[in-house]
């Protein structure tokens, strides 16, 4: 073995090769060209050598850390990196008090990475305040979650917010590609091949997410280079066996801005709203574990609640943005459980598409009839003015009738009698149906 084997061996005992092919440099990044591209933000902070605090937001695998590293080394700030679950205000005082003096001996500013931001509690995030404020501390911040919902207001206010994007399939494949012919960091010296099918279908197990394919592709490649050394052979073949084994699953063909993609959820929404739990559940299960995003299955859960079931079953709405909160709180791989209780829910519960139709009906009179007035007796009556212009006169509040109801016209006066919502016989619909029907056989009655 050379000395450049040995090197490059040295290097790679006990680190895997996401951490090994990190980017060393900006121009190494793939991705992002929405922050980075000229003269878009980051581009520029970097060419100004000025360094912001940050919250970089965005799924794993995007490179959050990365590029807190880069900004850092760019603008000769000195790193130093805690992860929210682990550390707390003790670390953060120690952290500012060391960035004092780097900052009054050395004149030298310095960076604090803070991982999973969003964890730690309002009390924490406070502590961080005075130091960010001071400039003792350059807060870079990386977080998978919403930065306006994980992030205090005061923190928020003083930090620009970053949102990194899913790495795109010809990012992902240029990733790599590099990785199997790089011999210093990568897997070159393993003298592994694959065929743009091999890398395509590497990509789809990676799920957008560049660790995750990178450390897949490393066992992989060490697989297919095991499998020929048994035979003898010089160079090794990467095939798809060798990507299911390292991956422990199948690679499912799904493309996330595909045909397929787009097929799967629509066999998905049909499979809910025909009421069959067995295929809706199946087609969901297919997205989850070619690797989309379970939020975007749980957006599909939430529309659908309201667009195909609404009133029929007021619960459905409920169950499905339970869904998201239970997601939000466990995670994977726990989460596809309250997933899965949503998707059996909505196919089985009764459907109607009134809050489709009944909007879209309200919105072509608005369109057709444009602003009509409010009629006068519905109008808030706070000033003596408005009193005397005869705002209010006339109302009746139906808690003071029988049954707290009153026959009364609510709409504009061009539009009294028409019918905007229709209510269908299904469901709890049919409850509603019954008690319009009441309203109207009183308003009748007059």
């Amino acid at each position: 073995m050379d000395l450049f084997s040995r090197s490059a061996q040295s290097r790679r005992v006990g680190q895997p090769l996401a951490e090994r092919m990190r980017p060393q440099s900006l121009a190494e990044l793939v991705g992002q060209e929405h922050l980075l591209g000229p003269g878009k933000l980051l581009s520029q902070i970097v060419a100004g050598r000025a360094l912001p605090s940050l919250l970089l937001w965005g799924p794993p695998g995007t490179g959050k850390t990365t590029l807190a590293r880069l900004f850092g080394a760019t603008a000769g700030a000195e790193w130093v990196a805690m992860s929210a679950v682990s550390a707390g205000v003790k670390e953060v005082r120690e952290a500012a008090a060391e960035a004092a003096a780097r900052r009054d001996q050395f004149g030298r500013r310095t960076l604090l990475f803070l991982d999973e931001i969003h964890r730690f509690s309002k009390a924490q995030q406070d502590a961080l305040l005075p130091h960010v404020e001071a400039g003792t501390l350059v807060l870079v911040g990386a977080t998978t979650e919403n930065p306006s919902f994980g992030v205090v207001a005061a923190l928020l206010s003083r930090c620009r917010v970053v949102r990194l994007e899913v790495l795109d399939d010809a990012a992902l494949a240029t990733l790599a590609r590099r990785a199997l012919a790089d011999r210093a960091r990568g897997l070159g010296d393993l003298r592994v091949t694959a065929t743009d099918e091999i890398i395509d279908r590497a990509v789809a197990a990676g799920g957008g997410d560049a660790r995750r394919l990178l450390n897949t592709l490393e066992v992989a490649a060490q697989l297919a280079r095991a499998e020929a050394d048994a035979a003898g052979a010089e160079d090794a073949i990467l095939t798809l066996a060798h990507l299911e084994e390292a991956a422990q699953q199948k690679t499912l063909l799904y493309d996330k801005a595909g045909d397929e993609h787009y097929g799967v959820v629509s066999a998905l929404i049909k499979s809910l709203r025909g009421s069959d739990p067995d295929a809706a559940v199946y087609w969901m299960t297919r997205m989850l574990e070619a690797g989309e995003d379970p939020r975007f299955v749980i957006r599909r859960l939430v529309i659908f609640a309201s667009e195909d079931i609404g009133v029929a079953d007021p619960q459905a709405l409920g169950v499905a943005v339970a869904a998201l909160h239970a997601f939000e709180l466990v995670g994977l791989p726990e989460g596809v459980l309250p997933l899965t209780q949503a998707a059996i829910y909505l196919a089985c519960a009764p459907k109607s598409n009134t809050a489709l139709t009944t909007y879209a009906a309200a919105r072509k009179l608005v369109r057709d009839r444009g602003p009509l007035p409010v009629p006068a007796k519905l109008r808030n009556a706070p000033t003596a003015l408005a009193k005397a212009s005869g705002h209010g006169e006339g109302y009746k509040y139906p808690h003071e009738f029988e049954g707290h109801y009153v026959p009364e016209d609510y709409l504009p006066e061009q539009l009294v009698g028409q019918a905007i919502y229709q209510p269908t016989d299904s469901g709890h619909e049919a409850v509603l149906k019954a008690r319009l029907a009441e309203l109207a056989a009183r308003r009748k009655k007059g």
